[in-house]
C-alpha cells in the first residue's frame, strides 16, 4: 500500500534508517522503541464446547471480566480496539499500540487468564513496530522533486508549496509513529513480503528504483483520501512477514477498490506477496459477546 516503509540490506540503507543518515550508536537498553509504538494485531475465536460446559456462574463472571479487560480505562495499552470478525478464521480480534510491548501484550494474557480463558482461542497474531517510511520524502527531498519536475525554485508558487510540506512533515510523522485510530467501522488487515526471487528482488534494486515505484503506488492511495486510512506496521526481524498493513474505511466495498486498484501498480503486481486477509467489524466488547451468542 502508499508509503510503505522497506528495510533494505545495508549495502542499500544507511545507518539511521533513511537515505543519507548519519552513522549513530545508540546503547540504550530498553524494550520500548527510540521512537514509535509497539503494535499488534490478535485473532481469537470461541470454543462453544467449553463454553457449553463451563458452571453458569464462571460462563457470567468469564463475559464480566472480559468486557472488563477491553473496556478498562487504566491499565490498558494508549491504542486498543476491536473487531467482530466474519467468517472461521476468528470470532473477534484486538488491535493494540503502546510504547510498551507488555502493555500490548497485557490484554492478550488477561483475556486468557480471566474466567473466559479456556473457552477463548487464539487463532492468529502478528507483531511490529510503527515507523516513518523512507520512502516519505523530507522537505528537501520534496523541493527537489518539484525542481526535477521543473519548477522555479525562486518563484513565489515552489516556495509556498515547499514552506506548507515543512509544515506538515511532524504532523506526518506523528501520525505514522502514534497514530490514532479513524472513527470508520469497517476494517481489514493482511500481512506481505517484498519478494526476493532472482529478477524480482525489491531489495537489490536501488533506491530510486524503490522510491519511483512507492511514489506510483502511494499516488494510487491518495485516491482513496476520505475514504480508507491505512497504518503500515514494520515487522522485519519480529514476524513471520515482512509488514502488516491495516485499513479502515467508511464503507466495505472501499476496502475492496482500495487494493484492486493498487494492485496494479507494479510494486505489488511484480515484487509484492500477501499473508491472508482478515475482515473486521469495529466493535464495543458487548457487541462482539451479543454477535457471538454469548449473551442476549
Amino acid at each position: 500500500m502508499s508509503q510503505q516503509p522497506s528495510a533494505p540490506p545495508a549495502a542499500h540503507r544507511p545507518a539511521g534508517g533513511r537515505p543519507g543518515a548519519a552513522a549513530a550508536v545508540d546503547e540504550t537498553v530498553a524494550v520500548e522503541p527510540a521512537s514509535g509504538w509497539h503494535c499488534t494485531h490478535s485473532f481469537y475465536r470461541f470454543d462453544r464446547a467449553i463454553l457449553a460446559a463451563l458452571p453458569e456462574a464462571q460462563r457470567r463472571a468469564g463475559m464480566e471480566a472480559f468486557q472488563a479487560t477491553l473496556n478498562d480505562q487504566t491499565d490498558r495499552p494508549v491504542r486498543l480496539q476491536q473487531w467482530i470478525v466474519p467468517g472461521h478464521k476468528a470470532d473477534f480480534a484486538v488491535m493494540a499500540l503502546d510504547p510498551s510491548p507488555h502493555a500490548v501484550d497485557g490484554v492478550h494474557q488477561r483475556l486468557l487468564a480471566g474466567p473466559l480463558g479456556p473457552a477463548i482461542v487464539p487463532t492468529y497474531s502478528f507483531v511490529g513496530l510503527t515507523e516513518v517510511s523512507e520512502y516519505l520524502p523530507t522537505a528537501e527531498q520534496f523541493a527537489a522533486k518539484l525542481i526535477r519536475q521543473g519548477e522555479d525554485p525562486e518563484s513565489p508558487s515552489f516556495q509556498a508549496r515547499v514552506k506548507g510540506y515543512a509544515a506538515r512533515e511532524p504532523a506526518m510523522h506523528q501520525a505514522r509513529l502514534e497514530p490514532d485510530f479513524p472513527p470508520w467501522p469497517c476494517a481489514c488487515f493482511y500481512p506481505m513480503n517484498k519478494k526476493r526471487k532472482v529478477g524480482e528482488n525489491w531489495f537489490t534494486l536501488p533506491f530510486s528504483e524503490r522510491s519511483r515505484l512507492m511514489a506510483e503506488h502511494g499516488s494510487s492511495g491518495m485516491k482513496f483520501g476520505g475514504k480508507v486510512s491505512q497504518l503500515i506496521t514494520v515487522s522485519v526481524g519480529l514476524d513471520d512477514w515482512e509488514w502488516g498493513v491495516t485499513l479502515w474505511a467508511r464503507r466495505p466495498e472501499y476496502l475492496k477498490e482500495i487494493v484492486y486498484t493498487m494492485r496494479f501498480d507494479e510494486a505489488s503486481a511484480r515484487y509484492a506477496e500477501f499473508g491472508p486477509f482478515y475482515t473486521g467489524y469495529i466493535a464495543t466488547p458487548e457487541e462482539i459477546l451479543k454477535h457471538c451468542r454469548l449473551q442476549d
